[in-house]
């Protein structure tokens, strides 16, 4: 074992919330070494960016090379159920703010946002693994492997899990809790899309219901290269009418919306297909005197409006703050700041990500002649602004629905 190095902040993780906090932290001067098990580019879900995320990226001065790295364009959502179709334009929404952003391959994006904060001067060790963790020291003491298998400790003064889906701390800490949403399964893969139709809006994600169970939808989310990422998401025993080839699984799914069936005609499934399945989780608490849980290693809903990128950045920026201001021995709270601050946005997309498996969101986003102020309430937090406290979409999430819906179905 070699000695014992120092460090002020350690993140793990050099995903969209770890990048993010490093360089934030970096340019007040206070040092953030990232630990990363992988190597970069890697694959990941969670390709459709909301335009909230374009306010984080400013900050943190990474916008410029994302905005120039040739990424689809992305100005809203579209959906589509039982023959309805509606979209929402993310420049006609009631928060201010950015109104566009990106649909990104995630393996070009993360690395990208790795890049950008490796140039403006944090340290990232790549295939490097947190193996242990002691919080209850004065100062958190992390053992770590490299990519050479030897073992290293890090004294840190405080601690930022950015480790997504890894959930390292809630898992060595024992601070996984269930998830208040059902499990679901996802399946999914990249296409050769190949689509033609004229009324078909690249510049939009497409969230698709199936026919026969509207708890079960479908993602498509084109890329500028021509192909989508194509996904299915649903309560694992759906499945079981289906082959066991997940692919095949994909492709007989496919034909069974009509919608999907006639844009994906021509398409070709060259990549194999992933699923992940019980992806919704919860932890006892977000925070420590001497670490925080950032995005998804925190709490993580469900893909439905690509909230979790959003989430994490948002996690990352109000962590920083804080951090900042403690190291400047300022006063901080961490639980009115941090942990209650970002439950009002997790809260409120979890409220529609509820509604929409019951049914109610759906009749709101798919009615017929709505309200056009209250489209533009709810095209702010399917934008990502999920903070903003003057929506009363967000202030009062559970009342609003269950109002609104009402007003549809009558």
């Amino acid at each position: 074992m070699s000695s014992t190095q120092p460090a002020h902040v350690v993140i793990i993780g050099a995903g969209p919330s770890g990048s993010l906090a490093a360089a934030l932290l970096n340019k007040q001067g206070i040092n953030a070494t990232i630990i990363e098990k992988s190597t970069f580019p890697r694959f990941s879900i969670g390709e459709s960016l909301l335009p909230a995320c374009m306010e984080s990226l400013k900050k943190a001065d990474m916008f410029d090379a994302v905005n120039a790295a040739g990424f689809q364009f992305k100005n809203g959502a579209a959906f589509h159920a039982s023959g309805k179709y509606t979209e929402f334009d993310f420049t006609d929404k009631y928060t201010a703010g950015e109104g566009t952003t990106f649909q990104v391959q995630r393996g070009h994006f993360d690395k990208l946002l790795a890049d950008c904060a490796e140039q403006q001067g944090v340290t990232i060790n790549y295939e490097h693994e947190v193996k242990s963790i002691d919080v209850d020291r004065d100062k958190p003491l992390l053992t770590v492997l490299d990519e050479n298998q030897h073992s290293y400790e890090i004294e840190a003064d405080f601690i930022l899990d950015a480790s997504g889906f890894g959930r390292v701390l809630p898992r060595l800490l024992g601070l996984e809790e269930p998830s208040t949403l059902p499990p679901r399964r996802a399946i999914f893969t990249h296409i050769e899309d190949n689509i033609t139709a004229a009324h078909y809006d690249r510049n939009k994600i497409l969230v698709s219901v199936h026919p026969d169970d509207s708890k079960v939808w479908y993602w498509l989310i084109p890329f500028s290269n021509g192909t989508c990422s194509f996904g299915v998401v649903a309560e694992p025993e759906f499945f079981a009418n289906y082959p066991d080839d997940h692919l095949q699984a994909l492709k007989q799914l496919a034909t069974e919306e009509r919608n999907l069936a006639t844009l994906l005609a021509q398409a070709n499934y060259p990549n194999p297909c992933g699923s992940i399945m019980g992806y919704s989780a919860n932890v006892t608490k977000l925070f420590d005197r001497n670490f925080a849980l950032l995005g998804n290693a925190g709490e993580f809903l469900d893909p439905v409006f690509s909230s979790g990128v959003t989430i994490a950045m948002k996690s990352a920026e109000l962590a920083t703050d804080l951090l900042i201001k403690q190291f400047n021995n300022e006063t901080v709270d961490w639980q009115t700041e941090y942990a209650d601050t970002l439950m009002i946005g997790v809260n409120a997309f979890r409220c529609y990500v509820e509604g929409w498996y019951t049914g109610e969101f759906q009749d709101v986003v798919l009615h017929d002649n709505p309200n056009p102020k209250i489209k533009q309430m709810i095209c702010s937090i399917l934008a990502g602004y999920a903070w903003d406290e003057t929506n009363p979409f967000v202030a009062e999430p559970e009342r609003r629905l269950k109002t609104v819906a009402a007003i549809c179905k009558a």
